[in-house]
């Protein structure tokens, strides 16, 4: 996590997210900087747009809360297959984690997991 911070440090301060810059911040934050964990992920985030991406990022769990706000009120007046239905929407979201797992190796949490 600290090189995504120190990627983020970097972006901030408009400054160039490349390897020597990213192993600076690192070694003044006192991490033991591993080379190719930077060459990685100085290359994940050649085309990135940091400041939509955090952008993106900040409103993805207002979506999602609103959207399970919602769940208990509409549920709770009717009984019984409620609770299925509940569980099987829960089945099919772990299936649908599982093959995203599968999927080459993309994005920056399989870099850092």
């Amino acid at each position: 996590m600290e090189y995504v911070y120190a990627a983020l440090i970097l972006n901030e301060t408009d400054e160039e997210i490349n390897e020597d810059n990213l192993t600076d911040v690192l070694d003044a934050a006192g991490v033991d900087v591993e080379e190719s964990r930077v060459k990685a992920l100085v290359a994940a985030l050649e085309d990135v747009d940091i400041d939509e991406a955090v952008d993106e990022a900040a409103a993805v769990p207002a979506a999602g809360a609103a959207a399970g706000g919602a769940a208990p009120a509409e549920g709770g007046a009717d009984e019984g297959g409620d609770d299925e239905a509940a569980e099987e929407d829960a089945a099919d979201e772990d299936d649908d984690d599982d093959e995203d797992e599968g999927d080459g190796g993309e994005g920056l949490g399989e870099l850092f997991g």
